[in-house]
């Protein structure tokens, strides 16, 4: 009989809807006895008011009249350990991703609803909660934009106190669960997208900008994973390193793209502090240890893995500040030791490509600071740069400045092939960089590799300076990637495809090509091929 008569109301009708929300408010207390009465109650409302936004607007005006998420945040309140939490995160994650009408999501985000629900003391056991939770966050980010971001942040005066959406997200950041901490990153990416100016000054102020110096150190410690496994000395199998080696590379990778996701965002403020932080907290301290430090310590990454880390950060982030940040101080020695030459007697016309070394200094500090990408920030501080920049100068005593084996040449002409053509290839990719400075394009050589030409209109700089380094040295490094090409058949099939990547792009903008040396390096006794 009760079954005859609940079939003939219509269950997304208005009355029906009445009906469900008067039994949800007559719940007093949530336990296990009636924890499945109420989570039906709670899919039956989500599912008539995901109809009601798009079919009845008659079935919203009651959600709203009779203040549903008032109830939703009550049953959250009253639980009493019966685990009603996940399922409430649930539906009100597929009701917030469903709506379509503005009305509907205004509605939602005012009140302070949604907020008391973000901040509820919830009890992250090691269930599935935290995946619910974090769901229900990422479908409130994706329904944001200017108009409605205000309705989820506490204002004081001019300024923002409180942001439940964002910091509560940042919590799991760094989620043991890959799925997660992806739902995190898109999520934030959502509110710097839409932020204004007051957002802006709440997420980049400490301590909520501590974030950004998180990620690097984050990256700094994977970093150091890499170069742990890189130089164990335990008894691991070579396929068990090396795919140790490609799974951590992967993570550094992971990470290096969010950065560049984050930079992409194009707020000048924003852009400013994570290219800081990337500075002074990964940048600079690899930099420094690589140049100048003669011991590794415990302290330091090895040459190689820093290396590696900074010439993936060119290719993946990139951007002006950070190349030219990385340029000036790799080539500082080559800068000094050119200046060095001019001071012995040399006589260079003033309109030559090598500058005096004071105007070398004052150009460096000029390309430090100007970064077009801020529009209007303030310039890059160099914290960590200027904190060392007496250590690093002092690091290069007089006798090894006059020297062609130091700074950066030290590891262009190491006996180990892997610190040189580290070295090598972190030069091309600077090279070929679109935002290398123009005034640093001379030092390294090789016009024409990228868009470099169009930086400036200079005759003197349309072509490699006779000083530069791949003009200089072109001969030996040619000849020292023929040789592992030629007799280090032991090394893998990807080092020997880097090494002929390399050479090719020399030999593509060198005109000599290869002289009868390099080319002796290949003529082999036909008894060998026997």
């Amino acid at each position: 009989m009760f079954s005859s008569f609940w079939r003939s109301i219509d269950r997304f009708s208005v009355q029906h809807f009445k009906c469900v929300i008067s039994e949800l408010q007559k719940v007093k207390v949530v336990n296990e006895h009636n924890r499945e009465y109420v989570v039906d109650l709670l899919q039956s409302i989500v599912e008539i008011v995901t109809y009601g936004d798009r079919q009845d607007p008659l079935i919203f005006e009651c959600f709203m009249e009779h203040q549903v998420l008032a109830d939703f945040v009550r049953i959250l309140k009253t639980n009493e350990n019966s685990k009603i939490d996940a399922p409430l995160l649930q539906y009100l994650s597929i009701m917030i991703q469903n709506m379509d009408s503005e009305q509907a999501i205004y509605y939602c985000f005012s009140n302070g609803y949604i907020n008391n629900i973000i901040s509820h003391p919830y009890k992250f056991d090691g269930g599935d909660l935290a995946s619910y939770y974090v769901s229900f966050l990422r479908a409130i980010s994706g329904k944001i934009n200017g108009d409605t971001l205000c309705l989820l942040v506490k204002v004081h005066g001019d300024a923002v106190v409180s942001f439940p959406l964002y910091t509560e997200a940042l919590r799991f950041a760094y989620h043991e669960e890959k799925m997660i901490q992806t739902a995190i990153r898109s999520l934030v990416l959502n509110i710097y997208n839409v932020s204004d100016d007051m957002v802006y000054q709440f997420i980049l102020t400490p301590p909520v900008s501590e974030y950004f110096s998180d990620l690097v150190h984050r990256l700094r410690d994977l970093c150091f994973c890499l170069d742990t496994i890189l130089y164990d000395k335990g008894e691991i199998e070579i396929q068990k390193r090396k795919n140790g080696l490609i799974l951590q590379s992967d993570k550094i990778v992971d990470e290096l793209y969010y950065f560049k996701d984050i930079l992409s965002v194009g707020k000048p403020r924003l852009t400013k502090l994570v290219t800081e932080n990337l500075l002074n907290g990964l940048v600079f301290p690899a930099l420094f240890s690589l140049l100048v430090s003669k011991d590794n310590d415990e302290s330091g990454l090895s040459a190689v893995t820093s290396l590696y880390i900074v010439s993936r950060l060119l290719q993946i982030v990139g951007g002006r500040s950070i190349v030219n940040n990385v340029a000036c101080v790799i080539l500082y020695h080559f800068l000094n030791l050119n200046a060095t030459v001019r001071s012995e007697g040399n006589a260079i016309d003033d309109h030559d490509d090598v500058k005096p070394f004071a105007k070398c200094l004052s150009e460096i500090e000029r390309i430090i600071c100007y970064a077009p990408e801020l529009n209007g920030a303030e310039s890059i501080t160099g914290n960590y740069l200027g904190a060392h920049w007496e250590d690093f100068m002092s690091g290069f005593r007089t006798d090894e400045i006059c020297s062609k084996r130091r700074g950066i040449l030290e590891f262009v002409f190491s006996e180990d092939c892997r610190l040189w053509l580290a070295s090598i290839f972190l030069l091309l990719i600077l090279a070929e960089s679109k935002d290398l400075d123009c005034s640093l394009c001379p030092i390294i050589g090789l016009y024409g590799t990228g868009d470099v030409m169009m930086q400036t209109n200079s005759s003197s700089t349309s072509k490699p300076a006779d000083g530069s380094i791949f003009t200089r040295f072109m001969p030996e490094i040619v000849n020292a990637l023929l040789k592992v090409l030629g007799f280090q058949q032991s090394l893998s099939s990807m080092m020997l495809w880097h090494v002929g990547w390399c050479l090719l792009r020399l030999l593509s903008l060198n005109r000599e090509g290869l002289n009868s040396d390099n080319l002796l390096l290949f003529t082999f006794p036909l008894a060998d091929f026997i």
